[in-house]
């Protein structure tokens, strides 16, 4: 439970203070003894009937029942009910970690986090999973567990339809409905929807990549990076085109890559005419007229109309830039990138700044360029003119 500090006494979130007991003292001829009573709570809710020791706890108590939230957080704008949850909140955004375990280096945001982590060290684990041999604190964590085996997905989604195995699950997922992101990076303040997706992110402020491909020395943020990587080791692809020497998992991923050969375009859409040589390369295309963006970013959440355009926007979190160019250092995360860049080595710059000696493509860019030059002559032309 939250606890507060006021005028040097501890109290919880219900007003009360630790060191009170529910019974009354007596003195020994049997009238309630003034010094060690317990005090009154003159302050009384309304709505359910709980009473405290004094006014303010009562007016935080009747915004449980409210929704009221008058205290919000300066970076990212949650609301909170009570100025306490407030301050646990603002730690998650400057990392800071005032309770330490007294067992491990393990730190926490709040003493009820503390609380909750201290009972993993203090805690006897008597439920076992027959299947795999976990063990949990309570039966009702090892039903939830069992689920993961048995397939079983009995959590489901009021907004689409989709299935979870835990609770836990389907509330991570819902985030993704009503764009609520409650985990933040204490570096940058980015928010997300899932606190495992937080955990990946960091590792780009700090570099680490703990997954690391057993075939080559490659090392990746997450587990799921990783797994796609591994599929480029394991995967046989015996179907070659005879055009450019390029293989294929399947035969019909090399029909569709021949079409790029041929001209070949079977593949129209309705709306606005245009033809494509892959299926694929249709729906990607109709995406632009629905505005659908399926695919999502794991580390922001971002979402793009297509997986490709998804694929080189990950690159900007990894900080992978595969394409080199061939003429000088520079890398890019994308081959549209590198042949944009490309273009510079290759074209003649016929048109030169008789100023600084810059060349241009076309004479257009040079007239452009001049009005630099120009900018940084006007004002001393004005207060030449002025005298």
């Amino acid at each position: 439970t939250l606890q507060s500090t006021i005028n040097g006494r501890i109290y919880n979130e219900s007003g009360e203070r630790p060191d009170y007991h529910s019974d009354t003292r007596k003195s020994p001829t049997g009238e309630s003894d003034p010094v060690t009573s317990k005090p009154a709570r003159p302050h009384h809710c309304s709505q359910c009937g709980k009473r405290f020791i004094r006014l303010g706890h009562l007016k935080e108590h009747k915004r449980t029942h409210t929704g009221e939230k008058p205290h919000h957080c300066s970076q990212c704008g949650k609301g909170f009910g009570q100025s306490g949850h407030l301050k646990v909140h603002e730690r998650t955004h400057t990392g800071e970690k005032l309770y330490q375990c007294s067992q491990c280096e393990k730190k926490c945001f709040s003493s009820g986090d503390l609380k909750s982590h201290e009972r993993t060290h203090l805690v006897e684990r008597p439920f076992q999973c027959s299947q795999c041999g976990k063990r949990f604190i309570q039966s009702s964590h090892l039903k939830e567990h069992e689920i993961i085996h048995t397939g079983e997905k009995p959590f489901q989604c009021s907004q689409c339809g989709k299935s979870f195995t835990q609770r836990g699950k389907l509330k991570d997922h819902e985030r993704t409905h009503t764009g609520e992101k409650p985990h933040h990076c204490s570096q940058c303040g980015k928010g997300f929807g899932q606190s495992g997706h937080l955990k990946v992110h960091e590792r780009t402020h700090t570099g680490e990549k703990p997954y690391q491909c057993s075939q080559c020395e490659k090392k990746y943020f997450s587990s799921g990076d990783l797994k796609s990587h591994e599929r480029t080791h394991l995967v046989e692809k015996p179907f070659q085109c005879s055009q450019c020497g390029k293989r294929f998992i399947q035969s019909s991923h090399l029909k569709e890559h021949e079409r790029i050969h041929t001209g070949e375009k079977p593949f129209q859409c309705s709306q606005c005419g245009k033809s494509f040589t892959q299926r694929g390369k249709l729906k990607d295309h109709e995406r632009t007229h629905t505005g659908e963006k399926p695919h999502h970013c794991s580390q922001c959440g971002k979402g793009f109309g297509q997986s490709g355009h998804l694929k080189v926007h990950e690159r900007t979190h990894t900080g992978e830039k595969p394409y080199q160019c061939s003429q000088c250092e520079n890398k890019f995360f994308s081959s549209g990138d590198l042949k944009s860049h490309e273009r510079t080595h290759l074209v003649e710059r016929p048109f030169q700044c008789s100023q600084c000696g810059k060349r241009f493509i076309h004479s257009w860019h040079l007239k452009e360029h001049k009005r630099i030059h120009m900018r940084t002559t006007i004002p001393v032309l004005s207060v030449w003119k002025g005298v």
